[in-house]
């Protein structure tokens, strides 16, 4: 167990990111145990999902703390809680590319993953992780806007993200993979795992889709998901 500073920002009044699907009930949503398009097998632009890491068995998870050291952005972590609603994330395109709400995301097609509680993208850089000393992975920018170190591509064995494959996700400007080694926190975040970038590939650096929204191309038409984030107070 290591301990390590963090910024810790007092409490504030959490956004609801707009990311439910036209004509959705009103219990379907990130805290809901629900799952749209349950019947879809692969994963859809749009989305809203959890991301497992099949070799620890962590979610992918972020909240409003800030690393202590490095870049100071927003922290990025492996928990093992299963209904944490700071683990979903929204499947988006790029800020130079579309990506239609619905669509089938594609293997090797660059996306970003919005952090649907804070507003904020997945994200790498040169900095370096605080346990492992590997490169460190937060989460960036404002209202899902953020830079093209918010980019991540899906590696996978076919022509499209299966939802029960094990995927990777490179860094698009890094060509890291994020990767958790199981190194664990202490305090304020006690026992939640480092995720970082690696670059050699290994099993750390598989993960696969869990709990979620997932939005069918027939729900979404040609909406592009790529732009801001629209919210809610």
């Amino acid at each position: 167990m290591f301990n390590v500073s963090f910024l810790v920002k007092a409490p504030t009044r959490k956004r609801a990111l707009n990311f439910y699907p036209p004509g959705a009930p009103c219990d379907v949503g990130p805290f809901s145990k629900m799952s749209l398009g349950s019947e879809l097998s692969f994963v859809t632009c749009g989305s809203v999902v959890k991301l497992l890491n099949v070799k620890h068995n962590v979610r992918l998870h972020s909240h409003d703390v800030r690393y202590g050291s490095g870049s100071g952005q927003q922290s990025v972590t492996g928990v093992t809680a299963v209904e944490d609603s700071n683990s979903y994330w929204s499947v988006r395109g790029t800020s130079n590319t579309l990506c239609h709400r619905g669509a089938p995301v594609q293997c090797g097609q660059n996306i970003r993953l919005t952090h649907v509680n804070t507003g904020r993208n997945l994200h790498s850089h040169y900095f370096t992780s605080p346990l492992s000393s590997n490169q460190e992975v937060s989460a960036f920018g404002e209202n899902g806007e953020g830079d093209h170190l918010d980019e991540w591509t899906v590696l996978c064995s076919g022509s499209l993200w299966q939802r029960e494959e094990s995927v990777r996700f490179q860094h698009t400007a890094t060509d890291a993979l994020l990767t958790v080694t199981g190194e664990q926190y202490g305090r304020p975040i006690h026992g939640q795992r480092e995720v970082h970038g690696m670059m050699g590939s290994s099993s750390h650096s598989y993960w696969r889709t869990t709990e979620g929204v997932f939005i069918k191309p027939s729900e979404g038409g040609l909406r592009d998901f790529g732009g801001p984030v629209h919210t809610e107070f």
